[in-house]
C-alpha cells in the first residue's frame, strides 16, 4: 500500500483538529461527569486523556529531535513498514473496542485528575500540528523513531504518526462511550 505523503498528512491533520476540538469541548463539562467510571476498574475520561498524554510526553520530543536532524527531503508517495502497519492499524477503532494491556507506567486508573489533563492534551495537539507540517518538508520512510516500548525498535515516521494519532482515537472513542453512561 503507498500513500501520497500530502494525502496522509492532511487526513492526519485532519483527525488532529477533530481530537483537539472534541478536548475543548470536554472544558466545558463538570469534573465530576469527567471522572465518572463505568466500574471500578474502568478508565474516566480523564484518565484516558492522562494515558494519551503520557504517550505524547514519549513521542512528542521523540519526533520533534527526529525531525529536526532529519537530512532527508521530502518523497511524495509513503508506504507503510510491516511493524509501523500493524501497530497502526492495530490502534484504530473498531465496532466494539478491543481492550488492550497497557504499560504499567502509562495506566493512570485511579489517579486524582482535573481538567489540566485535557489542557495539557489540547496543548499536545496543537504540537502534533506543527509536527506534522514539519514533516512536509522530510522523507516519512527514512526518518525513524524509537518507540514507547523499546528504544531499540524504529519506526519509519509516517508510521510512528499514524500509530500515535490512531491511538489518540481510540481513547477518544473510548471517552464519549464513557459520557454515553452518565
Amino acid at each position: 500500500m503507498k500513500i501520497s505523503t500530502i494525502q496522509l498528512l492532511n487526513e492526519l491533520k485532519g483527525k488532529t483538529e477533530d481530537h483537539l476540538q472534541y478536548a475543548e469541548s470536554l472544558l466545558l463539562k463538570p469534573e465530576n461527569e469527567l471522572n465518572f467510571r463505568v466500574s471500578e476498574d474502568s478508565w474516566s475520561v480523564l484518565e484516558c486523556f492522562e494515558h494519551l498524554n503520557r504517550y505524547g510526553d514519549f513521542y512528542i520530543p521523540e519526533v520533534t529531535q527526529r525531525i529536526s536532524s532529519s537530512k532527508t527531503s521530502f518523497k511524495s508517495d509513503f508506504k507503510p513498514g510491516i511493524l509501523g502497519n500493524y501497530f497502526a492499524k492495530s490502534m484504530l477503532p473498531k465496532e466494539k473496542l478491543n481492550k488492550m494491556k497497557t504499560l504499567k507506567t502509562m495506566n493512570p486508573i485511579h489517579s486524582q485528575l482535573n481538567k489540566e489533563v485535557v489542557k495539557t492534551f489540547i496543548q499536545q495537539q496543537k504540537q502534533w500540528l506543527e509536527l506534522l507540517n514539519k514533516a512536509e518538508q522530510i522523507d516519512l520512510e527514512k526518518t525513524k523513531t524509537a518507540i514507547s516500548i523499546s528504544k531499540m525498535i524504529t519506526l519509519k515516521l509516517g508510521d510512528t504518526f499514524r500509530f500515535v494519532i490512531h491511538h489518540n482515537e481510540r481513547h477518544i472513542v473510548q471517552a464519549v462511550q464513557v459520557l454515553k453512561n452518565i
